[in-house]
């Protein structure tokens, strides 16, 4: 009698253990189906919140551009004064346009950022073009002073297709007075300050072999046709543009950076808004890390945000695998960086 009451009470025991077992389980069935569903739901919202950005970013964006294209139209026939003030309006929403783009890049996808990017590129050419057509000026260009041996060549390279009739480098797109430009020189140091390259459109082109050094804040740059260099420059106030460069070294602060047809160069970068490259190879990237006593000044003036850099955001156009890291470019590893430079 005993064993059997014995048996009875571990009997329901076990039963109410097993129980107690399944209404832990049904309960953590629910709590995870909840969570999940929670999940869910965020998700989302967060994309029904980045979809509602998104559209805002491209009605503003398209509505600020056809206020810039707008002024630009008005250009044509107006007196000096008019166009004057027209041009500078137009410049100054370019760049809060391009200030609007930079905060809006982590909610856009990357076919949103490109082709705002490119529509940005596009009106600052309009702009350069208005100005030069409207407001054409004598020509300023730079001509190094080197020694006898080191003398700029007498021939034109055939290839100069930059080169105006008058022999003299010139910038696409740029107004003829906010011109620069070294063209044409093997083996030789250049070095401008700010007096020479403020606000100014610089071209370097054409160069083996040389070092140079552009202190101040150029309005934009480029490079064309530099083969084995060390360019350093200043903090460029928009963008700068890099055609057939190869074997070199450069490093420049910039609002956004464009290399096309570029091998085996190391580029070490500020850029507040992304780097693209297009038909390049082995191209390698790093924080920019030149400094001289009057940087912080050139970068005030420029008007890039010291705090932003997105030097190892870099958008290849060759390369549309999603999720796979293009194989054109790399980051320079930290040991192999390059933190000391020669004068």
């Amino acid at each position: 009698m005993d064993a059997t009451h014995e048996a009875s009470r571990e009997t329901g025991f076990a039963g109410e253990s097993g129980a107690v077992k399944i209404q832990e389980r049904l309960q953590k069935r629910h709590q995870a189906r909840a969570e999940d569903a929670e999940r869910r739901k965020e998700a989302k919202d967060s994309k029904s919140v980045a979809e509602e950005k998104g559209e805002y970013f491209s009605s503003t964006f398209n509505t600020e551009r056809a206020s810039i294209e707008e002024m630009l139209s008005g250009c044509s026939g107006a007196d000096r004064a008019a166009v004057t003030r027209r041009l500078e309006d137009a410049t100054a929403k370019t760049v809060q346009l391009q200030k609007f783009l930079n905060d809006s890049m982590l909610f856009l996808t990357q076919y949103e950022l490109r082709q705002a990017q490119a529509a940005l590129l596009k009106l600052q050419s309009a702009i350069a073009e208005a100005r030069e057509e409207a407001l054409p000026r004598k020509k300023f260009a730079f001509r190094a002073r080197t020694k006898a041996t080191d003398k700029v060549p007498e021939t034109p390279s055939p290839e100069a297709d930059t080169r105006t009739d008058s022999g003299v480098a010139k910038v696409d797109g740029a107004a003829e007075s906010e011109q620069c430009s070294f063209s044409n020189m093997d083996n030789v140091s250049l070095t401008k300050t700010a007096v020479d390259v403020q606000k100014r459109d610089v071209l370097l082109s054409h160069l083996t072999n040389c070092k140079v050094r552009l202190f101040g804040s150029p309005s934009t740059l480029h490079l064309k046709h530099i083969d084995g260099c060390e360019i350093l420059c200043g903090p460029v106030s928009s963008s700068v543009f890099i055609d057939h460069c190869r074997n070199s070294t450069l490093a420049i602060p910039c609002q956004q950076l464009r290399t096309h047809n570029t091998t085996d160069t190391r580029v070490y970068l500020h850029v507040t808004s992304r780097a693209i490259i297009e038909d390049c190879h082995g191209v390698t990237f790093a924080p920019f890390s030149w400094s001289y006593p009057t940087l912080e000044e050139d970068f005030e003036v420029s008007g890039l945000d010291r705090a932003r850099n997105n030097w190892s955001q870099v958008d290849d156009f060759n390369w549309l695998a999603a999720g796979t890291h293009s194989p054109n470019w790399t980051v320079i590893p930290e040991a192999d960086r390059k933190t000391t430079w020669d004068p």
